[in-house]
């Protein structure tokens, strides 16, 4: 029988359709065809077509490079200005577009995925985000700083090469400020953090548990809102990404390629979003905030019921996705829970 599902953070709910229960072999993605390397502005020496980067590793100024972060060309958000100003007009409220807007390039190799990369080189790549949030926080017109991901067409992605991106924005975003608060009252009404509280509880159930080790977990979220929407969080209560210690980068770049080489293997790499939740640049330390990274393949589409209601319909029991994936082949990865 279907059931509606409640997140414990933001408390939104949720429709898990069981009588529509759908296989990894039923989900078939559009194909997409590769437009190849040729003419590639992330491609190593096209460097000159993006605009001057602003955090390399893995080689000299003009060397080999492994990551690469530059400015998108094409901007959300402009950097430039002084102060933020804000304005009304009537009822309407609007504020200055300051921000900024990033690439990060994840790999000189075209055709690489997080999937397929070495663990350190998936590392590398977190180290990067590590290092951009550190850096963006010393500019204090920004209030918070999304690190998220478009691999595929339908996921968004405008260009094939293994790329992520970053926005900083002077204001704290809808669903960040949603779990902050719904973070808040679980907090005060029980003195833990909730992210806390669903860790342990999902490794004693091991239902939805995807993968852990002694730091890291992956885990299907009870309330997930799209079919093999999977959750990294670090096992100890920890609000920030940029409080990612050096030991620890290793542990979750293995996790993280394995949750994403097995999404590989079950759907033939498909499209895929994921997002970054840290806590905001100016409370960095809050006690009732988790950091976690949200992975959510784009396996199905959102249609009328779910843009005029809010609700989002999965097909697939997270219970049963979790465990696709546990009996996905194992590669050189994370312990299997």
């Amino acid at each position: 029988m279907p059931e509606l599902r409640k997140d414990p953070v933001v408390e939104r709910w949720v429709i898990i359709a069981t009588e529509r229960a759908r296989r990894p072999m039923d989900f078939a993605p559009e194909v997409i065809q590769s437009r190849g390397a040729e003419g590639c502005p992330f491609c190593p020496g096209h460097e000159d077509r993006t605009p001057p980067e602003v955090y390399r590793s893995g080689g000299s100024e003009d060397g080999p490079w492994t990551v690469r972060v530059v400015p998108n060309k094409f901007p959300a958000l402009h950097g430039d200005g002084g102060e933020v100003h804000a304005a009304g007009e009537g009822i309407y409220d609007r504020i200055d577009g300051v921000g900024v807007h990033e690439v990060v390039i994840e790999s000189p190799d075209h055709f690489a995925g997080l999937g397929t990369l070495p663990v350190a080189h998936v590392g590398e790549v977190l180290v990067a985000y590590r290092e951009r949030l550190i850096a963006l926080r010393k500019d204090p017109r920004l209030e918070y700083v999304l690190i998220f991901k478009n691999h595929g067409v339908q996921a968004g992605a405008s260009l094939e090469h293994p790329h992520s991106q970053l926005i900083s924005t002077p204001i704290l975003p809808e669903l960040i400020s949603e779990e902050l608060e719904g973070a808040l009252r679980y907090f005060r009404m029980k003195e833990r953090c909730v992210w806390c509280d669903i860790v342990r509880q999902e490794r004693r159930n091991r239902s939805r548990l995807v993968l852990e080790d002694e730091s890291f977990v992956a885990i299907a979220p009870y309330a997930s809102r799209f079919p093999y929407e999977t959750w990294v969080l670090p096992t100890a209560h920890r609000s920030s990404f940029e409080s990612l210690l050096p030991d620890e980068v290793d542990a979750l770049a293995r996790l993280l390629r394995e949750l994403v080489a097995r999404l590989g293997r079950l759907f033939a790499d498909p499209p895929y979003n994921f997002a970054l939740h840290t806590a905001p640049l100016r409370d960095t330390d809050p006690e009732h905030f988790h950091w976690h990274l949200e992975l959510m393949p784009k396996l199905t589409r959102l249609a009328g019921f779910e843009l005029g209601t809010g609700f989002f319909i999965n097909p697939t029991p997270p219970e049963d996705a979790a465990r696709f994936l546990r009996l996905a082949e194992a590669g050189a990865g994370a312990t299997p829970a």
